[in-house]
């Protein structure tokens, strides 16, 4: 008796989370209004952008393929993919408004479904969004965004070294342990004026090589340090030894030296997590800028939940002040949000606040205000 009571509520379960017509409408109008609100800002947001670049794409002769494909075609997924929970957001309050102006909210009340309910296909429509955006952040943007940069850094960008090649790079590869290099030559994987420090936990100097150059030798997977000059310091004595070649035991490799902190968004997930494990390695301070790229990825997508949650509850019932009145709440709340998210990476960077909880800390709070909208809506 008790089975077939528990398979009947199973069943009336599923009964109610059915796809039903009000459900694809309201879906439809969702996914609807977002591309079309995300299309119309893309069409701004490239407008701007060129005629802000212009005269440096014909000054620099930028080819207009390059122009296209190379920069704009991955240009639009980044921009999509960035602002697509404040999109989310604005359609939300923007086509749930005009629906309690023409009083369909009441009239589905009325019908016997309740709010809880009739949030089930919101959340629908928000789950597709946040895929979309998990999948685009983490496999298809870090692609674009490499090409994008080196577009940027062809085309626009003023630089002064020869593309690919680093200057004045300093790492920490090793807790304590410190490198040096002036100039990294990629296509010939050449560094000169390199230095290897090593300092105790009090931070005196316990050891420092230097040598003219390093190569890369692709056969051992190690830097050869050529006529190199080591100086130890032991027990306040200092030790000297010299040499043409020393092997080292660096973890940095070429393809590294291209890590620079805007190229964070230039990795897919698998790549961001091995290189924060290496970065773990080294002890190196760059650690947290990796770590609030990581934890973003997924803080952005669940945020697309929280804004649908907010904007439903905020725009279901009618106001004196119109459809304006809550768009205009809608845009102040999520753009405080896109603030907080700001401020909070910039905590953690520049204090001690976990990455993971700075990237958190902004969906946990406003979480905790949707549901307390979530109270006040009609029920």
């Amino acid at each position: 008796m008790e089975k077939t009571n528990n398979k009947k509520g199973i069943v009336k379960t599923l009964n109610r989370l059915s796809i039903k017509i009000i459900d694809r409408y309201i879906i439809r109008k969702f996914l609807g209004t977002f591309t079309f609100s995300l299309l119309m800002i893309i069409v701004i947001a490239v407008v701007f952008d060129l005629t802000e670049k212009l005269d440096d794409f014909m000054e620099k002769e930028a080819p207009l393929r390059a122009i296209i494909f190379d920069y704009y075609l991955n240009f639009i997924p980044y921009f999509a993919t960035i602002f697509s929970p404040l999109f989310v957001f604005i359609s939300v309050i923007f086509f749930t408004s005009r629906m309690a102006v023409n009083t369909e909210i009441i009239a589905i009340l009325s019908g016997g479904m309740s709010f809880r309910r009739m949030m089930w296909p919101y959340f629908i429509a928000s789950l597709v969004i946040a895929i979309f955006a998990f999948t685009f952040t983490n496999f298809v943007i870090p692609q674009a965004n490499l090409k994008r940069i080196d577009f940027e850094n062809k085309y626009y960008r003023i630089t002064r070294v020869k593309r690919g090649q680093v200057v004045n790079f300093h790492r920490q590869v090793y807790k304590n342990v410190y490198m040096y290099m002036e100039r990294y030559n990629p296509e010939i994987q050449t560094g000169t004026n390199f230095t290897l420090e090593r300092f105790d936990d009090s931070g005196r100097l316990e050891s420092k090589l230097t040598a003219t150059r390093v190569t890369w030798d692709t056969t051992t997977s190690k830097w050869s340090a050529w006529t190199y000059y080591i100086r130890d310091f032991k027990d306040s004595v200092e030790v000297i030894s010299r040499g043409l070649r020393i092997d080292t035991a660096l973890t940095i490799r070429p393809e590294d030296f291209s890590r620079d902190p805007q190229y964070v968004g230039t990795m897919r997930y698998k790549e961001l997590n091995d290189y924060i494990g290496l970065l773990r390695l080294q002890g190196s301070d760059e650690l947290k800028l990796f770590l609030i790229e990581k934890h973003r990825r997924f803080a952005n997508p669940f945020s697309v939940f929280i804004l649908t949650l907010i904007g439903v509850s905020l725009s279901s019932k009618k106001i004196r002040g119109g459809i304006g009145m809550q768009i205009g709440i809608g845009l102040a709340l999520s753009f405080s949000y896109i603030l907080f998210m700001q401020f909070a990476s910039q905590f953690s960077l520049k204090g001690n606040l976990d990455p993971m909880l700075a990237m958190w800390i902004p969906n946990i709070l406003y979480l905790a205000i949707a549901l307390f909208l979530y109270r006040l809506a009609p029920k």
